[in-house]
């Protein structure tokens, strides 16, 4: 029987958190790792330790020019991309009303722009081979959405939503693609947060999120990598993947409240149809 080749694995976001953790595991099972982030500086302790089997470039997912290199990088170092993953991004907390247009355009062009930017580089590559897999870090944040997340919940809704067309758009080449909804987990995510202080009106609410923050109990993203990594390795691999116990509950509970409200209102839309 022979042998498969290794994977290699293409990742934004390496120098901490869920990228981090993917590219170690994937280098300590001896697969090939392109590992970007946006300062080189931050993945040398990754080539001092896995040699030639990884590949570190810098990466800012806003830059178009940037994305087109590393992936043309990629290809040239390693020859193919086999796995995909989109986790570079970062978190906006605040209230629509308190948001200046910079700040919700600069959480666009990362958590959405660079997703698509990095995509669509890859996906010649990903076509001619007949093979591959794309893996969206979204969030449970983009299953739902609470108070003082609403800009951040919606640049991950745009990242399911994409996802799921580009599924069916991929599924006759082979490429399969699957969106990781993420709850609270020990990433550097916190201290990437940019958080805007609450205006008077909503200052309870700021409170309130606050202290919800600080009672969470965290995941370790190590576990999330194993998660990721067997669902890449799974025979028919999942769409969404809910990840952590809390994540879990949250989404079902959206789900079964949302079905009970279209029930609820069934007549009001179906009356909407012509007579």
């Amino acid at each position: 029987m022979t042998t498969p080749a290794p994977r290699v694995w293409f990742i934004t976001g390496c120098s901490s958190g869920f990228g981090r953790s993917l590219a170690e595991q994937a280098l300590q099972r001896g697969e090939r790792v392109v590992a970007t982030a946006r300062q080189r500086t931050g993945l040398a302790d990754l080539s001092g330790a896995f040699g030639e089997l990884v590949c570190p470039l810098a990466l800012d997912v806003t830059r178009p020019d940037q994305v087109r290199s590393a992936i043309a990088r990629a290809h040239a170092v390693f020859g193919r991309i086999d796995v995909l993953v989109n986790n570079a991004g970062y978190g906006l907390m605040g209230a629509l009303e308190d948001l200046s247009d910079s700040q919700i355009r600069a959480q666009f062009e990362t958590n959405v722009f660079g997703v698509f930017d990095v995509t669509r580089a890859a996906l010649p590559l990903l076509r001619a081979q007949g093979s591959g897999h794309i893996v969206n870090i979204s969030s449970v944040g983009g299953r739902l959405s609470v108070p003082l997340i609403g800009i951040y919940s919606a640049s991950k809704f745009a990242i399911e939503g994409a996802s799921i067309a580009l599924a069916a758009e991929l599924a006759p080449f082979g490429i399969k693609v699957t969106v990781v909804e993420p709850g609270a987990f020990a990433t550097r995510f916190g201290a990437s947060l940019e958080a805007v202080p609450a205006s008077a009106p909503y200052a309870a609410m700021g409170a309130a999120m606050a202290g919800a923050l600080a009672a969470m109990t965290l995941g370790d993203p190590a576990q999330a990598a194993r998660s990721i990594i067997a669902a890449v390795e799974a025979p028919d691999p999942p769409l969404h993947l809910v990840l952590g116990e809390h994540a879990f509950g949250m989404v079902r509970q959206t789900l079964q409240q949302q079905l009970a409200e279209l029930e609820r209102w069934e007549g009001l839309s179906i009356s909407a149809s012509p007579a």
